[in-house]
C-alpha cells in the first residue's frame, strides 16, 4: 500500500478486509489507519510511547498506551483476527512470551524485524568491531531500544521451539522484496505470518 513502509506495506496486503487487528507497538498509527481507510478494518492499537499515541488519536484511531511486555494479558483469547507486533520485537524483554500472548489473543499474528545476520552488519562487526549503524539500524548501541538480536535463523528456530506454523513469510532488502534463498544474510527486514498448530 502506497505511503507505508515496505513491511507494513506487506502486512497490510495480507490482512483480509473486514478483519479485526491488534497493532502491538503501532506507533504513529500508519497501518492502522491504512487498514482502516482501505480495508474497512477494526483496527485498535497499543503503544508505549505517549507521542505515538497522540499521534494516533490525531488521526482519529482506537489506541491504548500499553507496554507488549506486560499488557496484552488484559486482552480476552481470540478477540482479534490478527495481531500484528511490526519492528516491535527485538525491544521486548521476552520475545517468546510475546509471541504465545499475541496468539492467544489473535487467530494469526503477522511478525516483523529487523535481520542483525545482514550481511551489513556482519561485515561491519568483521572490520570495524563495533555494533553497526546503519540506514535501517540508525541508533547507536548504548541507546538503542533493540535489546534481543534476533536473526532469521533465530526466529525460525524459536517458532520451531514454541510449536507455532509459518503460514507466510516475506523477506526484505530495502525496499525490494527477496526470495527465502539466503535470506538469513541477504534480508534486511523480514516479515511472518504465524498460527499456532491444533492442540498446541
Amino acid at each position: 500500500m502506497n505511503g507505508l513502509r515496505p513491511d507494513l506495506a506487506v502486512i497490510a496486503a495480507n490482512i483480509a478486509p473486514g478483519s479485526r487487528v491488534l497493532d502491538v507497538g503501532c506507533g504513529d498509527g500508519a497501518l492502522m489507519a491504512a487498514l482502516r481507510d482501505q480495508r474497512q478494518v477494526d483496527a485498535r492499537g497499543m503503544e508505549l510511547d505517549p507521542m505515538g499515541v497522540a499521534e494516533c488519536v490525531a488521526r482519529g484511531l482506537s489506541v491504548i498506551q500499553g507496554d507488549a511486555d506486560a499488557d496484552l494479558a488484559d486482552y480476552p483469547d481470540a478477540a482479534f483476527d490478527y495481531a500484528v507486533l511490526s519492528q516491535t520485537l527485538q525491544t521486548t524483554k521476552r520475545p517468546d512470551k510475546v509471541l504465545g500472548e499475541l496468539l492467544r489473543i489473535g487467530r494469526k499474528a503477522f511478525v516483523s524485524f529487523p535481520n542483525f545476520a545482514h550481511w551489513q552488519v556482519r561485515a561491519s562487526l568483521l572490520w570495524h568491531g563495533r555494533m553497526p549503524v546503519t540506514r535501517l539500524l540508525p541508533v547507536a548501541w548504548y541507546e538503542t531500544p533493540n535489546i534481543h538480536h534476533v536473526t532469521v535463523s533465530d526466529f525460525r528456530d524459536l517458532v520451531r521451539a514454541e510449536g507455532l506454523t509459518v503460514e507466510g513469510a516475506w523477506f526484505l532488502s530495502g525496499d525490494r522484496r527477496i526470495g527465502d534463498a539466503a535470506a538469513s544474510w541477504r534480508a534486511e527486514h523480514a516479515v511472518f505470518l504465524l498460527t499456532r498448530q491444533p492442540g498446541a
